[in-house]
Formats: C-alpha cells, structure tokens, sequence
C-alpha cells in the first residue's frame, strides 16, 4: 500500500444497474445484485500498487445500489492545462512516459482503463502522473453492470465506438462485445496528448453524434494527426512540434488497432530513450509471506525524541493510504456524508465536524519493541491510553489515536516476524487491530515461507466428486456479508476449498468446512494463497483428524471430554442437562466443527478467534461451556424441548463476555484434563500464551513429550463412563510443586489452587502420601456395596469448595467423584493411575513419629 505522502483521499459515486426484484437464478436464489458483484471485483483493485496509479482504498454500498469508491487523489489534473496554456515538448513526452508506465503496469494484471480523459490523469505536487478510476471498467465487468458508458466519447478509440453502446437487458443484442484491449487507451493517450500540444480541448463544442461520425471518418485518412489539426485550426502549432513528439502523436492516433502499439510497445520506442533513463524500473515490495528476503529498519536512537525533533513533520503522511483512511473512519469520517456535504449526493447536507489527528504526539510513530524498553520512560502518549487499554474492545477499536499506536506497532513487529513472533504474540494478548487482523493470525499460525508457490502448485481445476458438495454449500455461508456473497466472493470459496480438499487426500470435505473458510477468506479477500495457508494451519491445531471419512470415534471423544469439562466447571448445569437428556451431540457438533462460525456471524468470529489463537486445541472446551453459562439460568429453568428449542435459535451470546469468561476457564484447566486420544501428536513446543497466569494450565497437553507419568489413554467407553476428568501424576507434581520447598502453588488470595484428597484408609495413607493432601477413607463414604454412607462434601471438603479437587486412591474410584460432581462440588478430576503412579517418584510424605 502507498504511502499518504502529499496526496489526498477522494471520494466518487455511480449506481450500479438495478435487477428486477421478481426474477431468480437458474439454482432458484434471488440473482446477486450487480453493486456486490462490482464490491467484489473492486477488491483485487486495492492490492494493486504503482507509482503511476491512484491506489484503491475502498469500496462501499449505500440505498439504491449506490456505490462509493475511495481512492488516493490529487487537485491537480491536466485539465489545468488551460486553452491557450503551453505545454514544452519535454512536458509532453514525460507525462506520456509517465501514463504508459501506469497502462503498461495495468495490462501486466489484466487491466484496461477505457476512461481516460484529462480530469483522470492527476498530477501530485511534483508533476507526476497518476491515474485515477483505471479499475472503473474492471469492477463493472467492462461497463455490463451499469447504465451509464465507461469512457468520455472525445476520447474513445474508433474500435471502441464502433461496437457502440451495450447492456445486457438490451433486447437487441444477442452477445456482449468483445472487451476493449490494451490499444484503446493508446488511443485515448493520443488524443490528450494532441490536446496538450494544441492548446485547446478537441470535439469541445461538438453534437455527440457529431463527435462519433467524426472519429469514424478519420479511418479513411492517412495522417490523422494533420485532419485533426486543420479541423481544429491549429495546424501552426502542429507544424511547430519537435519529430519525436509528432511522431509520437502519430503512434498513439493510428485508425487501425492492428496497426497500433501497445503501452508496453510504446515505452521501448526509441522515442524515449532520452526519458526512460531518468525513471528507476518499478521494484514491487516484498510480500511478508515469500522465498524473497526482506529487511525492515526497525533500530530506533537511544532517544526517540532525535526523531520528533521538528514540530512540523507531518508523520501522518508517512503512513499507508489505508491506514489513513481506516483512522479517519474511526475518527467519524463519514462518505455519503462528505458527498453530501460537496453536494456530490443531493440533500441537505448536515455538519460534519472530524476530529483531527495532527495532535498524536511524533513518538507514537515509533513504538518501542521489547528490547528497546528497559530504562527508557514512557511517553505522554502512553501514559494517556493506558486507561483506554482497560476500556471494552467494541470501544478500542473505535477509538482513533488508540488504533493508530497499535497499527504502528503491529506494522513494526509484524515486518519483523517470525523473529518478533513471541511479541506478536504478546501484544495479540491486549487487542488485535482490525486493519491487520489477516496478517496477525496468519503469524499466531506460525505461517512461513513461499505460500504463494505452495497454493500455485496445488490443482484447483480438475473436476473432483466434492465439486458439487461445496457448490450447494457456498451460497449459504454467511451471505449476509457483501464481500463473501459476492459472485467474485464465490469463485474464491471454490478455489481456496478445493485447493485443500485436493492438498488433503487423506481427509475429506464435510459440511461446515466452508464456514470454517470464510473468516479467513474475507481477512485475506486478495491473496487466497494466505487464506488457504491459515486454514490449513488452523485445522490440524483444532480440528486433528474431524475430517476423516469416519470421524464419529474422533467427534464421540471430543463431545465425551467437552461433557467433562462442563461437569469440571459447572455440576450444578451437567447435572441438570444430563437429568433431562440434553447431551452435547445435540448442539455441540456444529459448534466444534466450525469452531463456532456457523454460530456466531463474521465480527463476533474476529473477537472470539483473536483469543482462540492464542490458546491450544483445548480452548473450545472454554470456549463451549462459557457459552452455556452464558444461558445458565433458562437451561435450568427449561427441560428438552424448551432447550432444542433454544438451540435451534441461538439468543444473542455476549462475547467479550464470552472470551473474558473462556479464559478464566482456560486457566483453571489443569492441562491434562483435556487429553485426548485422537488429538493432534506431540510437537517440539507447547503454547503458552496466556502468560504466567496460567502457567500449569495452559500448556497444550497434547504438545507435551510422553513420560511414565503421563496420561494413559482409555477405551471410549470408559471415557464416557467417568462424570469427571482424570489428570496425570506430573500434572500434580506441577501444580503442587511436590519438593524439598513443599506445596506453593496458590491464588491470589493466599490459598493453594489445588488440594489432593486422598481416598485409601488411614493405613495406607500413613505409609505415604502427597504432601499437603487430606485423607477421606472410601470406605467411611461408601460401604462394601458401594453404597453412601455420609456425603464428603458435607463435611472435611466443604471447606474445600472453589478448587480444583484431585481424588487419589490404589486405582481409580470413579464413584467418589462421581458423588462430589452430583452434589455440586466444582473441579473434580482424578488421578490417572491412582497413587501407584507415584511411588516410583520418591515424593510421598512418610509422617515422622511421635515422641
């Protein structure tokens, strides 16, 4: 993206055709309205960047198919080139140089203006060329999308003429013209060209019809530069031009397009040899995500202040065209109301007043990294928005001079990555900001290399039996949102899906892999290559083996463990959900596979999935029960019909809320609560980035490297027999801090997070316990039939309560736990393996006797 520089934002306004409202598709939906269909074409616009092209920064959509386009623009024009004005042959061969640069650029993306006149060729403050609207003819599937013609007539190529209007409800043509190709805009160069050398406007004052026949006419002239002259009597002056620009004129106004160059063609003409030396070819930047290197000065002074030393920078301007943009939207930027305001939009216009951001100290443009920090003070800047970090995210993300600090610093660290990964991490712990949302979770993916490459390689054209699969499913997911609805918004779909349904041959497409998709499709709307790379990183992390052809044995551990976990965290819930049958396979399902996008719509997704990447493949179990006590008191209150009824229509679901509550969940987890057989194997490292909060209990159990005290895994029907989870001996060890030092591990209030109540009789308890644990005999809560004798709770364990409660005993006494869960005692788990997993360790407390 360019940077703001001296340039200005513009905005402009057309409507696009209406459909009519009675008519459908040929798979019977309503038919795409063509202003989405240009919003989705528009995007591939924003990502094309060049010195000689006004770059595209937005696109939105007002009430009658309005369409508003913003774009980088400048006052000056060569209409400022008055009648009469002179324009020096250096001046004329350099903007045509400067023009074919752009064109030439353009036709390297599969791009034709079609609309150039003097009003589009813009001038910044050094006299440079920039080209404004070049994506008109694009975004309008070549004019086929609106009512008006794309291109001024003085300024058309014959060619172009000579097909005449067209529109496709017009009844009189069978067919839609060819495109207009490269040479037309030579044409249209040609005349502007002319018209600086003549010193007049041409075909000015002339009936359109007029005009066309005109044009028409030039095909049976040999020099049509000389008949344009003498129609317009300036043949003098024409006369008077050096042989290189009169040649060059002659070029560009060639009747036959055969005959005329391309942009590409003109700018190796030996007419420019003498210019072309001046200009340094154009160096496109390096993507973050490439086999290219790149470099990034990111050293700041020892004093940041050297580099705010002149009042009157304007650091502002230093920075992209869209980060401008973004901010003064924040700000209360407002276009149909600017439009109003220039009586662009006809109504009565109201005041619009716009906070400015001229005022941001100079040193919030140059954050400090980590290790830049130490013994350096903050600035006012920082000092003044620490209050706001503490405000809710809606509110942060709305406030300008706090999302410019962060844009500034997620750039810095994000040109960085993977080197500042761990801080990218950090700062994604406060708040990602919107504007670089993609690229943020692309590196909290630990995306790397030449992905680009990667999805190249990957066929997405031949015909596959998923095919039709994922062309019923694409038009139902999330087309409430324009961009995704969008024809060009389909066509993506389709690739990125195919693309890892083809990549994955051991894995196959299920329904609900779409909405799993389209977050990362509408963050990454121009580069499908990150978008399939994201999603590919996403799905082993959370969703390890959910797409295998049988995956019911991987969906019945995971909905059994979720089970758990709602028990772990709230009884009093599983309790009642389970008394009236209300089991997790009859909601859960889509929550888990789609990871809650086909729950939540697109902004709430942003929110909860900015938490999610930071955590492991067990926080959608804190996720999922947050959920439920978000609806904790009409799931008591309701029995199983009232709750299928309340799940088939989702009430509204809080999520900062949500996420707030997930991660207090998350962190009173112990890790190997949630182990899973079928999970995702070990890697080298284990997530932990949620901090020292939660240092024991969110490490990625899955992650961790298998020793004799790990977890062993069970049958799935033992599993699903056990109300409460187990934990492994090196979990205790941990979380009890068994050592020399002894157990230390506590809240904040003082007291131990955990306590171990050993079950086994006081013998065997006297012969070695854990250190800190409390002996409950089994058999002085139950008798030889197992049946209860006095409720625990009620007595030593009440004091207890709030947390987490791990059962040890010779083997696993499911029963205990079972009772502790049914009477409403919070996070009990037990001890996989029972106290034999410890004897070998050496950390059993023998008591010392008494004298």
């Amino acid at each position: 993206m360019k940077l703001l520089k001296d340039a200005q934002l513009g905005a402009s306004t057309f409507f696009a055709s209406p459909l009519p409202h009675d008519v459908c598709g040929s798979n019977g939906l309503p038919l795409t309205p063509n202003s989405i269909k240009i919003l989705g074409r528009f995007q591939i616009l924003k990502t094309i960047t060049h010195p000689r092209l006004c770059q595209y920064v937005d696109i939105s959509r007002g009430k009658h198919e309005r369409l508003i386009v913003v774009a980088e623009h400048y006052a000056s024009n060569l209409g400022d080139f008055k009648q009469g004005q002179t324009a020096s042959p250096e001046k004329v061969l350099q903007i045509a140089y400067e023009v074919l640069e752009g064109l030439e650029f353009m036709n390297k993306q599969g791009l034709v203006h079609r609309a150039l006149s003097t009003q589009n060729v813009l001038l910044d403050c050094k006299g440079n060329v920039n080209l404004a609207k070049f994506g008109l003819y694009h975004m309008t599937d070549h004019g086929a999308d609106v009512d008006f013609p794309i291109g001024y007539p003085s300024y058309l190529a014959p060619e172009v003429i000579a097909q005449g209007s067209f529109h496709p409800s017009d009844p009189s043509h069978d067919e839609a013209p060819l495109p207009s190709g490269p040479k037309s805009d030579v044409w249209s160069l040609g005349i502007l060209l002319f018209e600086l050398c003549a010193r007049r406007r041409l075909l000015q004052n002339i009936e359109i019809s007029e005009k066309l026949k005109f044009i028409l006419t030039l095909g049976c002239m040999d020099d049509i530069v000389t008949v344009l002259a003498e129609e317009h009597g300036c043949l003098d002056i024409i006369k008077e031009l050096p042989e290189n620009v009169l040649e060059l004129l002659k070029k560009c106004l060639t009747f036959l397009p055969s005959k005329r160059p391309t942009p590409a063609g003109l700018l190796g003409d030996p007419l420019f040899h003498g210019i072309s030396c001046l200009y340094t070819p154009f160096q496109k930047p390096v993507s973050l995500f490439s086999s290219s290197l790149r470099c990034a000065n990111l050293q700041l002074p020892d004093d940041i202040a050297d580099l705010c030393k002149d009042e009157n920078d304007d650091y502002l301007s230093e920075r992209g065209i869209d980060e401008v943009y973004h901010l003064w939207c924040l700000a209360g930027g407002d276009l149909e109301k600017e439009l109003t305001n220039k009586e662009i939009i006809r109504s009565k216009p109201p005041v619009c007043t716009l906070p400015k951001l001229k005022d941001v100290a100079g040193e919030a443009y140059f954050p400090l990294l980590e290790d830049q920090q130490s013994g350096l003070p903050q600035s006012n800047s920082s000092n003044e928005l620490s209050a706001t970090v503490m405000l809710p995210l809606i509110i942060r993300e709305r406030d300008t001079e706090y999302q410019l600090i962060r844009i500034i610093l997620f750039d810095r660290l994000l040109k960085a990555y993977p080197y500042k990964k761990n801080l990218v991490c950090k700062e994604a712990r406060v708040d990602i900001p919107p504007l670089v949302r993609g690229l943020a979770w692309a590196a909290l993916l630990g995306i790397e290399g030449d992905i680009q490459a990667k999805y190249d390689s990957i066929d997405k054209d031949t015909p596959i039996p998923t095919d039709r699969q994922i062309e019923v499913d694409i038009p139902r997911c999330h087309q409430y949102d324009e961009l995704l609805s969008s024809p060009e918004g389909h066509i993506k779909f389709r690739r990125v899906l195919k693309a890892w349904v083809v990549s994955h041959p051991d894995l196959v497409y299920w329904q609900g892999l779409d909405s799993l998709c389209a977050p990362f499709l509408y963050l990454n709307f121009n580069n499908e290559a990150l978008a399939y790379a994201c999603m590919s990183a996403f799905i082993p992390k959370y969703l390890y083996n959910f797409f295998l052809k049988d995956n019911s044995h991987v969906i019945q551990e995971y909905l059994t463990v979720f089970s758990q976990m709602i028990a772990f965290h709230d009884p009093e819930l599983s309790n009642h959900l389970n008394e009236i049958g209300f089991i997790p396979d009859l909601y859960a399902i889509p929550w888990f596979l789609t990871m809650f996008t086909h729950v939540f719509p697109l902004h709430k997704i942003f929110h909860l999935w900015d938490t999610l990447l930071l955590g492991n493949s067990s926080f959608p179990f804190c996720i999922g029960v947050a959920i439920l006590q978000q609806l904790r008191d009409r799931l008591l209150a309701n029995g199983f019909n009232e709750c299928i009824l309340l799940f088939s229509d989702l009430p509204e679901i809080d999520i900062e809320r949500c996420v707030r509550e997930s991660i207090n969940l998350f962190c009173w987890t112990p890790k190997s609560a949630t182990y899973r057989q079928h999970a995702q194997p070990p890697k080298a490292s284990a997530d932990d980035s949620f901090g020292k909060a939660a240092t024991y209990f969110s490490s990625d159990y899955q992650d961790m490297a298998k020793t004799d005290l790990s977890r062993e895994p069970l049958a799935l029907a033992d599993l699903k027999a056990e109300f409460s989870p187990r934990i492994s001996a090196e979990d205790l060890i941990d979380l009890c801090e068994l050592s020399v030092a002894g157990p230390s591990k506590r809240n904040k209030g003082g007291k131990p997070k955990i306590i171990a109540v050993d079950i086994r009789s006081m013998e065997d308890f006297s012969r070695g316990h854990v250190s800190g644990s409390v002996n409950v005999p089994f058999n002085s809560v139950f008798n030889s039939d197992g049946e209860l004798v006095q409720c625990p709770a009620s007595g030593v364990l009440q004091n207890y309560r709030g947390r987490v409660i791990v059962i040890i005993s010779h083997a696993v006494k499911s029963a205990f736990a079972a009772h502790l869960v049914k009477v409403n005692m919070s996070r009990v788990c037990i001890l996989d393996g029972g106290i034999s997993r410890l004897n070998p360790t050496g950390l059993l407390t023998v008591p010392s006797p008494q004298i």
